[in-house]
């Protein structure tokens, strides 16, 4: 039961940040992406730069971000790298990894690049 309300709350997380995204002008091409490394939650775009999300919910914002690990950051590129096989300029393509943390009140923090910073 704990399992599925938490697949639920994952979802309406990941719902709270395509909107999110969207209201900034980057809108949502992909939800729940599968390739061999794992899912990505959601892929944006960015003008020419496709954004690959990570989102992750829980009670703050400070919980949320320390969920994602190395691994998973891992298995997230390798999925990247097999989407940005169908982009125009293959490998070559402008990219970004962001971390979406979504707190316990459904406010959203998106923090940019943040691959770069673990």
């Amino acid at each position: 039961m704990v399992s599925r309300l938490n697949h639920h709350a994952g979802l309406v997380a990941e719902d709270i940040v395509a909107r999110d995204y969207a209201r900034r002008g980057r809108p949502v091409a992909q939800r729940r992406w599968r390739g061999p490394g794992g899912e990505i939650d959601l892929i944006a775009r960015d003008g020419d730069c496709v954004v690959f999300v990570e989102v992750k919910k829980s009670s703050s914002f400070a919980r949320a971000a320390a969920a994602l690990g190395r691994r998973q950051m891992d298995r997230i590129c390798a999925s990247a790298a097999a989407f940005l096989e169908g982009e125009p300029r293959g490998q070559l393509t402008d990219v970004r990894f962001d971390l979406a943390v979504v707190d316990g009140r459904g406010a959203v923090e998106i923090i940019e690049n943040a691959f770069g910073l673990a």
